[in-house]
């Protein structure tokens, strides 16, 4: 089992034909993700191939996503579209109605992704009572991707760097959800979602939490996060009322200086607001353990995964 991305998911790139998107492309390929297109409106009709993937794979271009998915049956989309360009490549995705898009792509206003979130939800699905629901899960803006260990890999993740197992893990930090796959290769992962740092975002801690609470097949939940905004201390509250599993965290930014933005885009603190050691106070205070480093955090991990 496994969360938003699996072997079945049919996988479209969007701006394949980049230079980020091809270098990506292949990589994708050769870890073994079913991509069905790319989209390029000025190369449709055209074929790409891929040379060092383990069957030299032709991938055709389409004009639009719509057009992908309709070939296809595509239900993925990751987009190496640049910053200037993003805002339409999202809203195309959303308006073909694929069902996952993961935006790779840094630097995107973040006006844009507020415009194309607000898209996203105002043309999805009504339920009386409730929140308009997005068909299109958006992941990012400013993320590594997803990743199915030996399944399927969306985005820019070494796929070799650990193994399929019971762990499930959800981070704001790319190079974060590298080490810490990476430190518990001998015990292994369902999923593992990089949401992303900017302050705006479509997935969240919370949405990957329940995900991973609903999926049988994950055993336990890592989640990483970092200095700036409240995403964390919302978290520890939805963990009190709604998570079973055990969680084990990591705040990234004890030692960033108060009130300077610090890598990622969101990662502002003001006073007490947004600390990594408010963050840490809270998700302590509903019984998740919090790791000072990510090799201790990963260690409590398999403590905790060595007890089940």
């Amino acid at each position: 089992m496994a969360i938003f991305l699996d072997q079945d998911s049919k996988v479209i790139v969007q701006g394949m034909t980049g230079s980020e998107g091809m270098k990506h492309t292949r990589r994708m390929l050769a870890s073994g993700t079913n991509i069905v297109g790319g989209v390029n409106p000025r190369k449709a009709g055209q074929k790409v191939t891929f040379d060092g993937t383990a069957d030299g794979a032709a991938v055709p271009v389409f004009g639009t996503v719509a057009d992908a998915m309709a070939a296809t049956g595509a239900d993925v989309s990751v987009l190496f579209v640049p910053p200037a360009f993003a805002k339409g490549a999202v809203v195309e995705a959303i308006d073909a109605r694929i069902g996952l898009a993961i935006v790779i792509t840094e630097g995107i206003p973040v006006h844009d992704t507020a415009y194309f979130w607000a898209h996203a939800v105002a043309t999805g699905t009504e339920t009386p009572g409730a929140p308009r629901t997005p068909r299109t899960r958006i992941v990012g803006p400013n993320c590594p991707g997803v990743i199915t260990p030996g399944q399927s890999n969306a985005g820019i993740i070494p796929a070799d760097i650990t193994k399929p197992g019971g762990i499930g893990l959800v981070s704001k930090s790319g190079t974060l959800t590298y080490q810490m796959m990476y430190e518990l290769r001998d015990v292994g992962f369902s999923t593992c979602v990089g949401i992303g740092g900017d302050p705006v975002i479509g997935t969240t801690h919370i949405d990957c939490l329940q995900a991973f609470q609903d999926d049988p097949d994950t055993e336990a939940i890592v989640m990483i996060g970092e200095i700036g905004g409240d995403a964390e201390e919302r978290a520890a509250e939805y963990i009190k009322a709604n998570i079973t599993k055990p969680v084990v965290g990591y705040v990234a930014g004890f030692t960033a200086p108060e009130g300077k933005t610090m890598g990622h885009a969101g990662a502002i603190i003001s006073g007490s607001a947004g600390t990594a050691s408010a963050k840490q106070e809270a998700l302590e205070a509903v019984g998740v353990k919090v790791g000072k480093t990510p090799s201790e955090t990963a260690q409590r991990m398999r403590e905790i995964m060595r007890g089940r």
